[in-house]
């Protein structure tokens, strides 16, 4: 049996020979058979003629078909097809050739041929088919029972797309996968079977689980993200069952699933939501040949908008961060993407008003998307001037300059951190909402910002889109705990009761794209970012999905909430409400409004402060500026105690 399992397959003439072989003896006995086993008639027919030739044609035949070429042990209907075109090319050919050259040469009679070429056509057709079938049905039989582990594996569904799965595993040659059923949520498929597979209803799994041993679960991947995929798969978990991801069909490569294609489902696979629906020509007709400047183009999502916006045909894209490495990986990445676009990667610092004003007069950007920011809330509280200076002075910077140039349409990307802060990095990212905010109906601004003279009515929309984390971003939870798995763990999670939002990097950059299409200057965009997650919850997730068991294999411990962070981040103000677009997943807040002249003397106020070395100073003014502003787990905690005690006296 051994022969079944060797990995160099057979020459191909041997193939060849075998496939004439059949198709002569078949013809021989079709030929007997018709003249009933009369041998005398036999021979007195020209019976070595009739079948020499024939063993000439059906070799050309073959051997033109190429049907020796195929590997018998993963054969298909494919090549079952191909052998009935054979032998009944071979058939009608050699037909012709009997009928107009040997009967006429040899002045024999070539009646009951045709009536042998009937009889061969199905004897000799359902020999080479069996003989690839039983080839594969052996082969197959052999790998399940070699000694070797198997895994034990069921396939989500009962369609076309589970049987190409089903035949993809079978097809690969290693050996490591048995399907031992397809699972479908439909009733009426239970207790049926495809190939000689029993398909079972999903709540079956458990059952089936003790029974076969089920080790892994296969689903497509576009399965996913229905509410009941989602309880199986947590299912699957609680039995100890991995589930992997196939890709679509589409996205198989030549139309056949690589090994290397399925993958172990990911965290991000199951908080991530159905795609949106965009009205994307609106968002086409928003940038298509226009000037654009992407401020954190390095960054987790300003790169992705970076890749959106040219897919719009843009004139020209500007790429401005301050990170080298990131920013050559991505021009490398977007020469390739798009080698006839226009893209200008300049590295430059936002807090650096000449750097920036160089890019702006160079380029003249009529749309700038404004993502460069400092993130980290526990780094930003024990930085606060550095928060000051890029997420409120870069902003600044850029707004001004937005305003001088002429342009379009300036979007902010915020945080729903900004919302009630509890700390230094939301507390500045809200304040950098205010000031851009402010310069929206404004008659007149008459300012002077490192020597530029501003004295003009804006013609710029100012527009700040306010969403949460995004799966996959630089310094997200998802890698730390998957590093911290890795390891062994223990998973570090800060509390209990923590929850936060989360979404797609592509998704927010969708959103992002059209709430800048559809805004008019001075909206405040949030947008609907599902049901919040508990962290314990996606920790716990993420030490099932690699097949561990939460507590036993890898231990959660609880570190205590960091600085400036909070239990629950919201979306809105308490004061705030919301009105809805034509997108569903896209809100307007309603923002109290601020006087540009107030909010322009209190920056330049906080910035002088920044300049000195007491950061107390300037986070004062923070919660001055904004007063829903409340310290928690800080130690800027006490400034909020002084002003309760000030406004109790």
């Amino acid at each position: 049996m051994k022969i079944f399992l060797l990995k160099n397959s057979l020459p191909n003439w041997i193939i060849l020979l075998i496939d004439q072989v059949i198709t002569s003896w078949s013809f021989a006995l079709s030929y007997l058979l018709i003249w009933q086993f009369e041998f005398t008639e036999i021979l007195r027919g020209h019976f070595l003629i009739f079948i020499g030739l024939y063993g000439i044609v059906s070799l050309s035949m073959f051997y033109f078909m190429r049907l020796h070429t195929g590997l018998i042990r993963y054969s298909s209907t494919v090549d079952i097809y191909r052998i009935f075109v054979a032998v009944l090319s071979s058939s009608v050919l050699y037909g012709a050739l009997v009928a107009l050259v040997v009967a006429p040469m040899y002045q024999i009679s070539s009646n009951n041929i045709y009536l042998a070429l009937l009889v061969n056509f199905f004897i000799s057709s359902s020999l080479l088919i069996m003989l690839r079938i039983g080839t594969k049905s052996i082969f197959f039989f052999v790998k399940r029972n070699t000694k070797d582990k198997k895994e034990s594996v069921l396939i989500y569904g009962a369609n076309s797309s589970s049987i190409l799965v089903k035949e993809a595993l079978e097809a690969s040659g290693m050996g490591k996968f048995v399907v031992v059923g397809f699972v479908d949520e439909d009733q009426a498929k239970g207790n049926k079977s495809i190939h000689h597979i029993r398909i079972y209803h999903t709540s079956e799994i458990e059952k089936l689980h003790r029974k076969a041993q089920v080790d892994k679960m296969i689903m497509m991947s576009e399965d996913l993200q229905e509410g009941s995929r989602k309880q199986l798969i947590d299912k699957c978990l609680e039995l100890n069952i991995k589930v992997l991801t196939v890709p679509p069909t589409a996205h198989w490569m030549s139309g056949q699933l690589r090994m290397n294609q399925l993958k172990d489902l990911k965290i991000e696979d199951l908080l991530q939501r159905p795609m949106i629906n965009l009205e994307s020509q609106m968002v086409a007709d928003d940038l298509r040949g226009k000037r654009i400047l992407v401020t954190g183009g390095a960054g987790s999502i300003g790169s992705e908008i970076v890749r959106q916006v040219l897919s719009y045909a843009p004139e020209m894209v500007v790429v401005c961060d301050q990170a080298e490495s990131p920013l050559h990986q991505l021009q490398l990445e977007m020469e390739e993407k798009f080698p006839s676009a226009d893209i200008r990667i300049c590295i430059g610092d936002i807090k650096n008003f000449d750097r920036m004003y160089t890019l702006f007069k160079a380029y003249t950007p009529e749309i700038v998307y404004h993502a460069a920011a400092y993130k980290h809330v526990p780094m930003m509280e024990n930085n606060p001037s550095e928060a000051i200076l890029t997420n409120i002075l870069g902003t600044k910077n850029l707004a001004d300059l937005a305003i001088s140039c002429d342009v379009e349409k300036f979007v902010m990307l915020s945080t729903d951190k900004a919302v009630n802060p509890t700390n230094v990095m939301g507390a500045s990212k809200r304040i950098a909402e205010i000031y851009i905010q402010s310069l929206n109906g404004v008659d007149l601004i008459d300012t002077e910002t490192e020597g530029l003279k501003i004295c003009q009515s804006p013609k710029t929309k100012f527009i700040t889109t306010r969403f949460g984390n995004v799966l996959g971003s630089n310094g997200s939870v998802i890698p730390r705990f998957r590093s911290q798995i890795e390891k062994g763990g223990p998973i570090t999670v800060t509390h209990p009761e923590i929850t936060r939002y989360f979404m797609t990097i592509p998704e927010a950059v969708q959103l992002v794209l059209e709430a800048g299409t559809m805004g008019n200057g001075g909206e405040i965009f949030v947008f609907d970012m599902g049901q919040p997650v508990k962290i314990i919850d996606l920790a716990n997730k993420m030490i099932q999905l690699a097949g561990l068991t939460p507590g036993v294999d890898v231990e959660i411990v609880y570190s205590g909430l960091r600085p400036g962070e909070k239990l629950y981040e919201e979306l809105l103000n308490k004061e705030e409400l919301t009105i809805p677009t034509h997108h569903h997943k896209i809100k307007i807040s309603r923002v109290r409004k601020y006087h540009y002249s107030k909010v322009e003397d209190d920056i330049k106020e906080l910035l002088a402060l920044n300049k000195g070395n007491d950061d107390y100073s300037f986070v004062s003014k923070m919660k001055e500026m904004v007063p829903e502003f409340i310290s928690k787990n800080s130690r800027y905690e006490e400034l909020d105690t002084a002003d309760k005690l000030k406004s109790q006296l």
